[in-house]
């Protein structure tokens, strides 16, 4: 018998749990295989159904190759019912501070002064009445 992660995403607490892990990495391949195993653990038709999709097209954009546009990952998220949220996430280090062109009165050449915020994403299961309108 050949192992399948999809087999042990069985509950929508354990797919939201592996999606929001794999969001939390930053790496976009790994968000993207995690959405893949969610969809199959979930049954590949029925997603891309609610996405909107046809399920070649959703098989290849969550496959090894694919590179699915954000547009395609929102669909395929509020298919799930769930949303994106955003949070700075919690670092313990301090950011390098870049060099910046100055005027010659030595004020910042820009908009002023500007904090550098790190982006984590979040998925959360949607389970109000405005997230299930808004995904239809």
């Amino acid at each position: 018998m050949r192992f399948d992660a999809a087999d042990y995403l069985d509950t929508e607490e354990r797919q939201v749990a592996y999606i929001s892990a794999a969001l939390e990495t930053g790496d976009a391949d790994f968000v993207r295989d995690a959405l893949g195993l969610v969809a199959r653990a979930r049954g590949m038709g029925e997603i891309a159904k609610n996405a909107g999709l046809n399920r070649e097209s959703l098989y290849k954009a969550l496959g090894e190759a694919g590179n699915p546009e954000f547009s395609t990952v929102m669909r395929i998220v509020r298919a799930r019912g769930l949303t994106l949220s955003v949070r700075p996430a919690a670092t313990g280090r301090t950011p390098k501070r870049r060099r910046v062109a100055r005027t010659g009165h030595g004020e910042p050449v820009g908009r002023g002064p500007q904090r550098r915020m790190r982006i984590e994403w979040r998925m959360t299961l949607c389970r109000s009445a405005r997230c299930a309108e808004a995904a239809n």
